[in-house]
């Protein structure tokens, strides 16, 4: 399953990104996370449907210090790196 994301609300500058790569990689999803220029942060992410769902859950609620206005569907983006999730920039 694959997941494309934007984040509004306080987002940036609360450890949002380092919370997503941690949980990300915690439920071995690929993928990356970055903040845009508009004060949103997009995610874009693959894996099981199970671990999809829970980083849905926890975009929601996000580290202590974010508040979480909105979580914006994307349309999913055909592939993604092998790598493990990163933070891009």
């Amino acid at each position: 399953m694959r997941l494309h994301v934007l984040v509004r609300g306080r987002v940036q500058g609360v450890g949002f990104r380092w919370h997503v790569r941690e949980i990300a990689r915690r439920l071995g999803l690929r993928g990356w996370v970055r903040n845009c220029p508009d004060g949103a942060v997009e995610i874009a992410a693959e894996g099981s449907d199970e671990s999809i769902q829970r980083l849905q859950e926890e975009l929601r609620k996000g580290p202590p210090g974010a508040v979480v206005s909105s979580v914006e569907d994307l349309d999913p983006l055909d592939q993604l790196h092998d790598q493990p999730f990163a933070i891009m920039r």
